[in-house]
């Protein structure tokens, strides 16, 4: 099963999606994509790691290779969350690098495709504000937006978050 939660910052997707996992009853595995650019962000990212050890989660660490990844532990028996993809999306793009991009957000797609068990998805919703000043900034928003389509054209199930609150866009369970 292929799940999508999208949403604002601070809409409460993770939580939610963190909830669908955990109701799964599998072994949990976080795959996580932050990196700790700069104090804040490491705070963060050891806050975040804490609460999950203390909920019996599995954290992998995936800044680039989200595929490697989820294939190496995907299983029948086990529920994989992904949080989050558009931070993987900027770990990508901040390489300037767009031939390699696109190989690998094929590979991804496919790796969501064939991969066993349940992974739930969690990604910024971008595309609902102005059109951005910049090149790289209007290219980051364009990438999000045909990646959340590509992976809604294929997942089970779609959830949009606001205020804590699920939309289900998408269910095909």
């Amino acid at each position: 099963m292929l799940e999508l939660y999208l949403g604002g910052a601070r809409s409460g997707k993770s939580r939610l999606a963190e909830q669908r996992v955990r109701a799964a009853n599998m072994q949990r595995i976080y795959v996580a994509t932050a990196t700790p650019g700069d104090a804040e962000m490491a705070a963060r990212i050891n806050h975040h790691q804490q609460q999950r050890q203390a909920d019996d989660w599995r954290t992998v660490e995936a800044p680039e290779d989200l595929s490697a990844a989820i294939l190496q532990h995907a299983a029948a028996d086990k529920a994989i969350l992904v949080d989050c993809l558009t931070l993987w999306l900027s770990n990508w793009l901040a390489k300037e690098d767009d031939d390699s991009w696109q190989q690998v957000r094929g590979r991804f797609l496919h790796t969501l495709q064939t991969a066993p068990g349940h992974i739930v998805l969690v990604s910024n919703e971008v595309g609902q504000g102005i059109v951005p000043l910049g090149a790289l900034t209007r290219r980051f928003v364009d990438e999000a937006g045909r990646l959340h389509q590509d992976i809604a054209a294929i997942a089970d199930r779609v959830v949009f978050v606001t205020a804590g609150l699920e939309q289900i866009l998408k269910n095909r369970a």
